[in-house]
């Protein structure tokens, strides 16, 4: 049976994506949700210049997304959001997901929670942290890891932090 990934990166689709990410997780299709991204082809097509072939690539708006991942998908798929609010919009098609990823979250405002340590460095805030509480509430997998090879931090242990 084919797996559904989660991945939260504020760079969508990049090396460590291709590199790393993908052939971990085995995964054969990559969905990018972001309504900018998708609307703009030069976005889409710097995003997908480094992406090979053997992958089928998506760069979608949020509306886009539901629909792709409403049909069961016959391969493992990665889908990539730049913040977790984006998660709140898909929560209804990504609920039967095998893990959520938390990867690189630079410093915005309104984050205020920062996570450090050998998993990178992540900022949060407070809508994020309630978000992600809305899914590990519901049964997902959640944690924060870099890269495949790095150390991971579950949600629970960062949650004891704040």
């Amino acid at each position: 049976m084919a797996k559904t990934y989660i991945r939260v990166d504020d760079r969508l689709i990049h090396g460590q994506t291709i590199v790393a990410w993908c052939p971990t997780l085995s995964i054969k299709e990559i969905i990018a949700i972001d309504d900018e991204s998708a609307k703009n082809p030069v976005l889409k097509s710097i995003m997908t210049m480094g992406v090979p072939t053997s992958y089928k690539t998506h760069i979608v708006t949020v509306e886009e997304a539901k629909k792709i991942l409403e049909v069961e998908g016959n391969v493992n798929r990665l889908v990539i959001v730049k913040y977790p609010g984006k998660l709140e919009e898909i929560k209804e098609v990504i609920k039967h997901s095998e893990q959520v990823i938390l990867g690189n979250l630079a410093k915005r405002d309104g984050t205020i929670h920062k996570v450090s340590g050998a998993t990178g460095i992540f900022y949060l805030s407070d809508q994020d942290v309630a978000i992600i509480d809305g899914l590990a509430a519901g049964g997902a997998d959640i944690c924060f890891q870099q890269l495949p090879a790095t150390s991971k931090t579950s949600w629970e242990a960062f949650r004891k932090t704040i």
